[in-house]
């Protein structure tokens, strides 16, 4: 089994099946993963095989490797088309993650006023003021809604402290149309498997609810830390993302 630990604070860049050339902002340490859900599917293993012994980066050295990785990409005439806060874990744990957003902002209306940015976060901290005041000043705030089924959510996702999957919903509404809307469909053994009506119709409902500016479906691309996932198929994704669009709603499938 391998799994990914990206450098801090900068990784990248990479090309993201999403959302084109991303350069990578990662605010969990380089050497382990510090993660709110502990996914069965996550690229970066699970938490107890990860854990880091090294700090978050600082919002100082955070700022000063993403201009400097922005200065060599812009002398190399390759600017990014996105920059993205990814990672070993969940950005929006960190103590200073709003600051470090301001100052990413400033520095892509700097170096690269066309590249979008985007923060993929799993939900878990959008109830803080501070994030949620953050997010609404990215271009692409994707949050996780991988099911409204908690069952499936305490199987596959596995938060690791309290998740209420309809206050996730209330708070997802707050952001009031600015937000995407990222899940994740996939098959697996034991029986897991978020493609067939049961899991979809309601999903769909809570997305009606929360109204997204876009919704993403994807399914499995890397690796997994657990055994006997597959991904959803073609068919499965496409006929869900239709569904989604017949709502009103913009929607992309990802292979």
């Amino acid at each position: 089994m391998s799994t990914v630990i990206y450098p801090s604070p900068i990784f990248g860049p990479i090309h993201s099946r999403r959302l084109g050339l991303s350069l990578g902002i990662n605010l969990l340490p380089a050497d382990g993963k510090v993660c709110t859900f502990d996914c069965i599917y996550c690229e970066c293993g699970f938490n107890k095989d990860h854990r880091p012994t090294l700090p978050f980066p600082k919002r100082e050295e955070v700022a000063a490797k993403l201009e400097a990785k922005l200065k060599d990409m812009q002398q190399e005439g390759r600017l990014p088309d996105v920059l993205t806060f990814a990672g070993n874990g969940e950005p929006t744990c960190h103590p200073h993650f709003a600051e470090i957003i301001d100052d990413t902002i400033l520095l892509r209306n700097e170096y690269c006023p066309q590249a979008k940015v985007s923060v993929l976060s799993n939900s878990t901290f959008i109830h803080r003021p501070e994030v949620h005041d953050a997010l609404m000043k990215v271009d692409n705030n994707i949050l996780k809604l991988d099911t409204v089924s908690p069952d499936y959510i305490r199987r596959v996702d596995r938060p690791t402290g309290t998740y209420d999957v309809e206050t996730i919903i209330e708070r997802l509404k707050a952001f009031h149309g600015h937000v995407i809307i990222q899940t994740m469909f996939m098959k697996g053994s034991p029986p897991i498997d978020n493609t067939g009506e049961e899991y979809v119709s309601p999903w769909l409902e809570a997305i009606k609810e929360i109204k997204p500016q876009q919704v993403m479906v994807y399914t499995i691309d890397r690796e997994t830390p657990a055994t006997g996932l597959q991904k959803a198929t073609h068919e499965e994704l496409d006929a869900i993302r239709d569904r989604v669009i017949a709502a009103g709603i913009p929607c992309t499938a990802s292979y």
